[in-house]
């Protein structure tokens, strides 16, 4: 079939590759505008656009597809289908009516649960054990549409978000070209989703990764894994902020959230509101991630010293 891609970071990339190993034809690619990035902050492409260029794809990087001048390279397409995969914009309902067959979005969730930005953290934070991708109709509504195809992925308890990202584009990635396959049949049924267990993932907020030494320790726990890569887990000692990318929940407990309870090579264990957490992989500012060993022969910390609680 032609199809459309819409799509801008890793996890689009992922299915973008898929779709043309299954041997689509693609017309166009929808991508985000190149953003300023590193320490010179030169303009970067994402890593659609930069597969799509290497496979020699037509490139559209609108700022917004609510002019008709901006949606025109869509119409000229002429596709089949446009399949969207964490593209960063809104499309309105011209584009949705455009491919014969709409628009069909790969979804890291099992929705209803989990629609909006941030799917993956948000189960992580949850402490779901269990998340996967939905194949879904896009409507205009957010993540409302009827769904395809759906598979579901269980969430190991060392995942984090960039290892649960990973698995899950290689689930999406199998699951579209299903579903491509299925239009192309007209085998698919499409699916109301349930009207019961609708929950929001929304967007991240880097004040959200300031840990919280009030909350029980196993929520501190995922929210580390959560925050990892991006923003990054932190806490503060004085004027000093450590990220933390590595930590364990204990059962034991003792002394006001926020203590230093126990330094050693093995972890730095820190009292929380219920048990205490045991800090594995630390960074001081300008520093690199670091096991606690190693951390700790750079950096002074002895028991009873505290980290800050949020506002």
């Amino acid at each position: 079939m032609r199809v459309v891609f819409a799509g801008t970071p890793d996890f689009a990339a992922a299915a973008l590759r898929a779709i043309l190993g299954a041997g689509h034809a693609v017309p166009l690619v929808l991508t985000q505008p190149d953003r300023p990035a590193g320490r010179g902050m030169a303009l970067q492409a994402g890593p659609v656009k930069r597969l799509a260029l290497e496979h020699g794809l037509a490139v559209h990087q609108p700022l917004s597809l609510k002019a008709e001048e901006a949606r025109q390279p869509v119409r000229d397409a002429a596709a089949d289908v446009m399949v969207v995969a964490a593209y960063g914009l809104i499309l309105p309902q011209a584009v949705l009516d455009l491919p014969r067959l709409g628009c069909i979005n790969i979804h890291a969730s099992l929705l209803p649960r989990w629609r909006g930005a941030a799917p993956i953290q948000r189960a992580l934070l949850a402490g779901d054990r269990e998340t996967g991708i939905t194949i879904m109709q896009m409507d205009a509504g957010l993540d409302t549409g009827p769904m395809l195809l759906a598979r579901a992925l269980p969430i190991a308890p060392d995942d984090t978000a960039q290892t649960l990202h990973d698995k899950l584009a290689a689930l999406g990635a199998e699951l579209i070209v299903q579903a491509l396959d299925g239009l192309e049949r007209g085998s698919l049924v499409p699916r109301p989703q349930p009207v019961a267990g609708v929950t929001y993932a929304a967007k991240l907020d880097k004040a959200e990764a300031h840990l919280d030494w009030r909350k029980p320790a196993q929520d501190i726990a995922r929210a580390v894994r959560a925050f990892n890569p991006f923003p990054g887990a932190y806490t503060r000692l004085g004027d000093t902020t450590i990220k933390v990318w590595a930590a364990r929940a204990e059962s034991d407990g003792g002394g006001a959230p926020g203590t230093v309870l126990e330094v050693s090579p093995a972890g730095i264990r820190v009292a929380c509101g219920q048990g205490t957490l045991r800090l594995e992989m630390l960074q001081k500012p300008g520093g690199k991630r670091l096991a606690a060993g190693e951390f700790l022969r750079g950096f002074a910390l002895a028991p009873g010293s505290r980290f800050d609680l949020p506002a």
